[in-house]
C-alpha cells in the first residue's frame, strides 16, 4: 500500500489506522487496545500483511536470516494478531457484552496459491503461507467456538495480484507466461477481487455456515508451468 493510499485512509472520518511491527508482542497488543479504546470489541479480523522477498534463492542456499524473516512476517505475526483478537474476544464475554455480536466473530486469513503449489526458489514464503492455510485455519475454527459458538475462520488464498509488492516481479515476461500458461482466465488478480471475496466471507449473513474454508481467487490457476519449449530440448 502506498503512502498515498494511506494518507487518504487516514483522512476519512469511518476510518481508524494504527501503524505497528505485527512482530513484536507488545506492538500487537498495544494497537488492539487503541482500538477497543476507540471503537470497542473487534468483532472481525482480516490478516492481510505478508512479506514475498523478491531475490530467487534456493533452499539449499537460504540463509537463516532470511528464513527467520519471512517466517516471523508472515506466521509468527499472523499468530500474535489473532491471539490478541481471541482474547479481546474472551474478555468482552467476561465483560457481559452482547452475545450475539460476540457469537458471530470471524477471522479471514490471507494466504497465498504458493501455500498450495509451492514455489521454487521462495521455499520460505509457500512454507509459511501453507501453515497459515490448513495448520492454523484448521486449527483455529475448532477454537474460535469455544469462545465465539458461531465464529468462523476462513482464508483467502489469491495468486499474482497487481500490488506494490508483485509491481516488480511482473515485469518479467517469464513469470508472466509461466503463471498465465496455467491460468485458464489469462489474467492476474487486483485488489479488489481479493477484497470483494473477504467480506463474502467475513459476513456472518452470507458466509454463516462457512468456516475452515480456503478459498482460492486465482482465475483457475492450475499449478506452474515448470518448463519452457528451450528446456525440454536436447
Amino acid at each position: 500500500m502506498t503512502s498515498d493510499i494511506l494518507q487518504d485512509l487516514q483522512n476519512s472520518p469511518s476510518l481508524f489506522l494504527v501503524g505497528a511491527d505485527l512482530t513484536s508482542e507488545s506492538a500487537t497488543k498495544s494497537i488492539f487496545g487503541s482500538a477497543v479504546e476507540r471503537l470497542g470489541t473487534v468483532h472481525a479480523l482480516v490478516v492481510s500483511h505478508g512479506l514475498w522477498i523478491r531475490d530467487d534463492v534456493f533452499l539449499k542456499d537460504m540463509p537463516l536470516e532470511r528464513w527467520k524473516k519471512t517466517m516471523d512476517i508472515n506466521l509468527t505475526s499472523t499468530f500474535l494478531v489473532t491471539r490478541e483478537f481471541l482474547k479481546g474476544l474472551e474478555d468482552a464475554k467476561a465483560r457481559g457484552e452482547d452475545p450475539d455480536k460476540i457469537d458471530k466473530a470471524s477471522i479471514v486469513f490471507v494466504g497465498s496459491n504458493g501455500g498450495r503449489i509451492g514455489e521454487a526458489m521462495h521455499a520460505d514464503y509457500s512454507a509459511a503461507k501453507s501453515a497459515m492455510m490448513y495448520g492454523l485455519t484448521l486449527s483455529l475454527k475448532n477454537e474460535i467456538v469455544k469462545i465465539a459458538p458461531k465464529g468462523r475462520v476462513n482464508c483467502v488464498a489469491p495468486a499474482w495480484v497487481y500490488t506494490p509488492m508483485a509491481a516488480d516481479a511482473l515485469k518479467d515476461p517469464a513469470i508472466v507466461y509461466q503463471s498465465l500458461a496455467t491460468t485458464p482466465m489469462k489474467k492476474f488478480g487486483d485488489p479488489f477481487d481479493i477484497a470483494a471475496q473477504i467480506a463474502i466471507l467475513t459476513s456472518a449473513k452470507v458466509s454463516g455456515h462457512v468456516t475452515g474454508q480456503v478459498a482460492y481467487v486465482t482465475g483457475g490457476m492450475e499449478g506452474r508451468l515448470l518448463n519452457m519449449k528451450e528446456d525440454l530440448q536436447g
